[in-house]
């Protein structure tokens, strides 16, 4: 699971240095930034659905850490 979790984090930041780069050598001329960042938003989002999924099934657990101490 930390595998899959830690491969989504880094299509995520890979997808953000490209928008980048087509954002510094296109200079926004092109819809590469944008596809470039709608990638990022559909793997994000496919991420925290994922993690939604797994917790539902069982896969991962939450650790009962209280948010606030006392």
């Amino acid at each position: 699971m930390k595998w899959i979790v830690a491969i989504a984090f880094v299509l995520i930041i890979a997808s953000l240095a490209s928008a980048l780069v087509f954002l510094i050598r296109d200079r926004g001329r092109t819809r590469n930034t944008l596809r470039a960042l709608g990638l990022r938003v559909g793997f994000s989002i496919a991420l925290f659905v994922f993690i939604l999924f797994a917790n539902w099934m069982g896969w991962i657990h939450s650790t009962g850490v209280p948010l606030i101490a006392r």
